[in-house]
């Protein structure tokens, strides 16, 4: 029976980073406004682990993982204290930009210049909203 322990972890990982990363008081973090984590992998053996954050301030976002790259000791030690693990994964954080991108998406459909007119041939064919 598989166990789902790595995504428990993760989800643990997460949680936790969430309440420690306004603790930081790194200006560069501190002046990014509101980061959410929006991922965590890890690696099977728990050495590492990869921190996917987003900014509510998109201009700052270098300045922001330059400031959790230099936090991540602190964050390291304060996850060890939290969690009962044998090892603390190592952290490295990325920019996660999946919430633009879908966004920009959600643009293009709604724009009728992008979007193709509707087929013709279809045109007898009724939606339960036309009617």
């Amino acid at each position: 029976m598989p166990s789902n322990r790595i995504g428990r972890v993760n989800e643990e990982i997460q949680r936790e980073l969430a309440s420690l990363i306004p603790t930081v008081k790194d200006p560069r973090v501190a002046g990014a406004g509101m980061v959410s984590v929006t991922a965590v992998e890890t690696t099977p053996d728990l050495k590492y682990a990869k921190i996917y954050v987003s900014a509510l301030n998109k201009d700052s976002s270098a300045q922001l993982l330059k400031g959790l790259k230099s936090a991540a000791g602190y964050l390291r030690r304060e996850l060890g204290r939290a969690l009962n693990l044998r090892n603390t994964p190592e952290l490295s954080f990325v920019r996660d930009d999946s919430i633009d991108k879908g966004a920009h998406i959600l643009d293009l459909l709604r724009n009728p210049d992008v979007v193709k007119p509707p087929n013709p041939a279809n045109a007898h064919i009724v939606l339960d909203e036309e009617e």
